[in-house]
């Protein structure tokens, strides 16, 4: 081609790069089709494993579900009233739990190690949940935020920097886009969500400020309140922030943006809370699950059997069928994260110090689930090894039934790690 003919093309990419802050990258309409052809960005594949937190006015009365408000004045189940009855006096209402929610333990730097100790490469903060506080001093959330009341400290900034600065995790936010007592959004629902008066004055506001402000690479939504998406404009948001947010080229998003989106649009699926198809899915999906296998939040009133194991925590599971697992805890109201939950977080990091290469960056084998082993591809086979144990193992295959190995006889001193092992296959056709 002549020299002359590259000119034009090359005028018009000068035009795009000074027109644009995204130079002629795709741009996205606000419509469910245009926003679903946008490609995952690769990095949350490859991560597989995420820590979630939820954290709000919920962990002051830590009894029962991170759900106290609306079971104690909503439904008005028995033991919550009980628990109201007997240890607060008449008249104290759920807005005067704001003031003891006091994080006065809360160490940013503390929770960024355990996190990273872990082996977790993302962390999701619940910035704010069905109750509405939000744990940054958010101007659509007066004095009902972290600023204002309770610990006058902004959580997400002072977690988010600690985050960012000492580990290698990808920081990210919880958000719910319903309120269950915020007379506006009451007031939209009683006209059956013709009006839109909290979207548009409260929860998309809190969206873009988030955004704009802590720059999360995960924004993870929840809470549709039984309104549509069109309700809450979700298409109209998601393509400002794949177009034109700070965080347009890495971030991720989920599915939940109002009824009939969940498990059909967005970025990766999540489907329902502890969602764990037990086989391949043709979309990046995600299970969120909790150790706390009764609540999300931190409860007081646990048993030592409400807590799964580290045998139980199904990342293998998950990640051998495409998935990725984000892991729930629940910090004590004055910013503890108890020790329960660290032991936990630990025993996984221990595990992924072995074994992390059959985790992180892996793909699907093409065989899910066989009895307790898992698949995946590390690399490729006809020689065994146990990974974290020096030396090739026997092994004889059977055709198309797979193979035999020879595990060797270890002791527990000898064993890789605790809990689980992998076998690594190399020259695999």
């Amino acid at each position: 081609m002549a020299a002359s003919s590259l000119l034009p093309a090359m005028l018009l990419l000068l035009l795009c790069l000074l027109l644009s802050p995204q130079g002629c990258s795709t741009r996205y309409d606000p419509t469910w089709e245009s926003l679903d052809s946008r490609p995952l960005p690769t990095w949350f594949d490859e991560v597989k494993f995420g820590i979630f937190i939820h954290w709000g006015v919920f962990s002051v009365p830590s009894f029962g579900s991170e759900w106290f408000w609306w079971y104690w004045q909503k439904e008005k189940r028995p033991s919550y009233v009980e628990f109201m009855e007997t240890n607060y006096p008449p008249g104290f209402s759920y807005e005067d739990f704001g003031p003891l929610f006091t994080a006065e333990f809360f160490d940013a730097n503390q929770w960024a190690a355990i996190l990273k100790a872990s082996g977790a490469k993302y962390v999701v903060l619940t910035s704010k949940h069905h109750e509405g506080f939000t744990l940054w001093g958010s101007k659509y959330s007066w004095n009902w935020n972290a600023v204002n009341v309770g610990p006058k400290r902004d959580i997400v900034a002072e977690l988010a920097t600690s985050i960012r600065n000492r580990t290698d995790l990808h920081f990210g936010l919880y958000h719910s886009l319903f309120e269950w007592f915020n007379p506006l959004f009451l007031y939209d629902a009683s006209n059956v969500f013709k009006t839109r008066q909290f979207p548009t004055a409260k929860s998309l506001p809190e969206l873009y400020e988030i955004v704009t402000k802590y720059q999360p690479e995960i924004l993870w939504s929840d809470g549709n309140g039984n309104a549509p998406d069109t309700y809450w404009n979700s298409t109209g948001f998601l393509a400002w922030l794949y177009n034109d947010s700070p965080v347009r080229d890495t971030v991720v998003t989920n599915d939940r943006w109002g009824v009939g989106s969940i498990c059909k649009h967005g970025g990766y699926y999540t489907c329902s809370d502890r969602y764990n198809p037990g086989h391949l899915l043709p979309h990046k999906w995600e299970n969120c699950m909790t150790i706390d296998k009764r609540s999300w939040g931190y409860r007081r009133n646990t048993q030592l059997s409400d807590y799964l194991t580290i045998e139980e925590l199904q990342l293998v599971e998950t990640v051998s069928c495409g998935g990725n697992l984000l892991m729930n805890i629940g910090p004590t109201h004055d910013g503890r994260i108890d020790v329960i939950f660290q032991e936990r977080l630990r025993q996984m990091g221990v595990w992924l110090s072995v074994n992390g290469e059959a985790i992180y960056g892996t793909k699907p084998w093409r065989t899910q689930n066989d009895s307790l082993i898992h698949y995946f591809v590390v690399c490729f086979f006809l020689q065994v090894k146990l990974i974290g144990h020096k030396g090739q193992l026997k092994w004889v295959s059977l055709g198309e039934k797979g193979m035999t190995v020879a595990v060797p006889q270890l002791t527990p001193n000898q064993l890789p790690c605790q809990w689980g092992w992998t076998l690594q296959l190399t020259n695999v056709n």
